[in-house]
């Protein structure tokens, strides 16, 4: 079952691949976040696994941006433990470091690091196993990457040092999209129940708190909400995240009431979350 995901081999959203999967997965991998979404949706993968947010830097925009496409559908999500190191050559030293390549989420995660070391220069890049992968190419000792062990041992790089993150607890949350109307796939047993929605809110005073109040009334958990740039300028889209299954009596109550209020509110999914 082919499955993509953003990145080099030896990214984060592989290894959240193989944590849902297993080897019942071939993960494949794209440059960008909007490229896993045209593949998903074009049927060249069975589905997709997209980062959506990190416990220490915050949500993952180019995610967001992909789960605007009414095509695609959220049917799972799981949570993985991450753990930076500081990847370099063969006997590189640390001390004569200049610059550290990675992700600006990454980057983001280890602000202690840079702190601490200013002398080196973080380099945003677009995936941490791609960077690793770029030192690795450049051969310069004064380059080093923020990733996985994973990459580096993928790309024959050495652990410079461990853990860097600046939290022991930080994790990152995956979604796993499908086509709209494909044959689910094989998903882990379990988990907590979650619902996506996606909102269009009306221009008006309170628009917002009309919305989300028939949740409230209901007991409804909302652990999410995020806005973006909707189809007109200074209009706003909401995404919605809830605790609790769309066909739930409750939910779907609070879901006919909110549609009184707003443009359009669409279910993006409703799923389960599994942690590791």
């Amino acid at each position: 079952m082919k499955v993509a995901f953003q990145g080099e081999p030896g990214a984060y959203s592989e290894e959240a691949v193989r944590a849902c999967f297993g080897p019942a997965a071939e993960p494949v991998p794209y440059r960008e976040n909007a490229d896993v979404g045209a593949a998903v949706e074009a049927g060249d993968v069975a589905c997709g696994v997209l980062p959506i947010e990190n416990s220490l830097a915050g949500s993952v925009v180019p995610t967001y941006d992909v789960l605007a496409s009414e095509a695609l559908e959220v049917v799972g999500e799981l949570v993985l433990p991450i753990h930076h190191c500081l990847l370099g050559l063969a006997g590189a030293d640390p001390a004569l470091l200049r610059r550290v390549l990675s992700h600006p989420v990454a980057l983001v995660q280890c602000r202690a690091f840079f702190a601490a070391h200013p002398a080196i220069r973080p380099v945003p890049y677009y995936d941490t196993a791609g960077a690793a992968r770029a030192v690795a190419d450049a051969g310069d000792a004064t380059d080093a990457a923020i990733a996985s062990r994973v990459a580096g041992d993928a790309y024959a790089l050495q652990v410079l040092a461990a853990d860097l993150e600046d939290r022991p607890d930080n994790q990152t949350r995956f979604f796993v999209l499908l086509r709209r109307g494909a044959p689910p796939p094989p998903l882990p047993a379990g988990g907590s129940p979650r619902t996506a929605l996606l909102v269009d809110a009306a221009d008006t005073p309170g628009s917002l708190v009309t919305l989300l109040l028939p949740f409230a009334e209901r007991g409804i958990n909302l652990s999410k909400l995020e806005s973006r740039p909707g189809a007109e300028p200074w209009s706003y889209r909401f995404f919605i995240e809830l605790d609790a299954p769309a066909e739930a009596p409750a939910v779907a109550a609070a879901l006919a009431a909110a549609h009184a209020h707003a443009g359009k509110v669409h279910v993006l999914g409703s799923f389960r979350r599994w942690n590791y």
